[in-house]
């Protein structure tokens, strides 16, 4: 019988192999067990295939064991509010059993509407209502939103969030989303709550884990093992990519086959999404970026013959993003693995 690949290149689906971002994991998920939590709402951002969703899948099971936590998965584009009210409806047995006697949510087309009082005008107060019931048999609702952006939807939830905790009620929020998305959310107009939590951006897997994985799940030397894990550059999704494919060629050294099948997916699952987003002119100063390994601030300066000013904001831009690394001051490199070839072959 033939083994399974352990790697996956699925958005979003835990693979048998990969390497946990443990510290925020046990971080977010200690804060929230706690008796007296200093916070109830996380946020996880990054570029695309970083492991945002993974992590916050990896959370969600964390807790989901534990009979005092009630867990929901939300979409941003909904109408968050009334889709909780009613996922509590209909998968939670106590909400359920609470609502057809307590209260009549027939306005919003939730409950069988056996109650005999006056239907609910707000749906705001609703969920307050299934809270104090949730608190009072001992235990705490966690909410999930994925791919998180800017709605009405979702910037209505957060400022009801805010009206909520303060009121000690158990609602907790871990929201996941790209950089540009999570921003748009915390410059919002009453959003201060949100842009004081607590945000964990997904750098860079550690090399040496890496390493050792590829090492001991393909089979491959220790010196093609690190050469394979820098090639990453810790970029998760990379990660999986290069490890399927040496998997499903049985390589025990990068072949042509192997960096052509990494180079494709890299391209057309991530980068070509990422490249159609950026502005023009980031797009200009990452061509001539690309041209070496890495290259000091005044050398860009000098070959673009741009300002400092014309600069400035494509760089926080592309930094922001998770594209180019300017950590060490003065210099500048891509962090995308293989970005410089996609550029060379795709870049427009």
């Amino acid at each position: 019988m033939t083994q399974k690949n352990p790697y996956t290149i699925s958005f979003g689906k835990i693979p048998t192999k990969f390497l946990s971002r443990n510290f925020i994991i046990d971080s977010i998920c200690e804060q929230f067990r706690s008796d007296d939590p200093d916070e109830q709402a996380f946020k996880l951002t990054g570029i695309r295939g970083t492991g945002k969703t993974v992590t916050l899948t990896a959370i969600e099971r964390n807790l989901q064991d534990d009979e005092n936590w009630i867990i929901v998965g939300l979409r941003s584009d909904s109408e968050v509010i009334t889709e909780l009210v009613a996922r509590l409806y209909s998968s939670v047995p106590l909400i359920t059993d609470f609502v057809d006697v307590n209260l009549n949510l027939s306005a919003f087309g939730i409950g069988v509407n056996v109650s005999k009082k006056s239907p609910v005008a707000s749906i705001s107060y609703a969920l307050e209502v299934l809270l104090k019931e949730i608190k009072k048999r001992g235990k705490r609702l966690l909410i999930t939103i994925d791919e998180a952006h800017k709605t009405k939807g979702m910037i209505d939830f957060i400022q009801e969030f805010q009206i909520l905790i303060r009121k000690e009620l158990p609602l907790f929020v871990v929201v996941a989303g790209l950089y540009e998305d999570i921003e748009a959310l915390e410059n919002t107009d009453g959003m201060t709550f949100f842009l004081r939590a607590t945000k964990y951006e997904m750098t860079p897997l550690n090399m040496t884990y890496i390493r050792e994985d590829y090492k001991k799940t393909l089979n491959v030397s220790f010196e093609e093992a690190e050469k394979m894990a820098f090639m990453t550059k810790g970029y998760a999704y990379a990660y999986q990519t290069l490890g399927k494919y040496m998997w499903d060629e049985k390589a025990k050294s990068l072949t042509p086959d192997v960096l052509r099948a990494f180079d494709n997916v890299l391209s057309e699952k991530v980068y070509r999404k990422i490249w159609s987003e950026l502005a023009p002119k980031d797009k200009w100063f990452l061509k001539f970026i690309a041209s070496k390994d890495s290259m000091s601030a005044s050398q860009l300066l000098e070959e673009t013959k741009a300002t400092h000013s014309e600069w400035s904001v494509p760089r926080r831009r592309l930094s922001e993003k998770g594209i180019i690394d300017v950590g060490t001051r003065g210099v500048i490199s891509l962090r995308l693995p293989r970005f410089k070839e996609f550029i060379d072959s795709y870049g427009e």
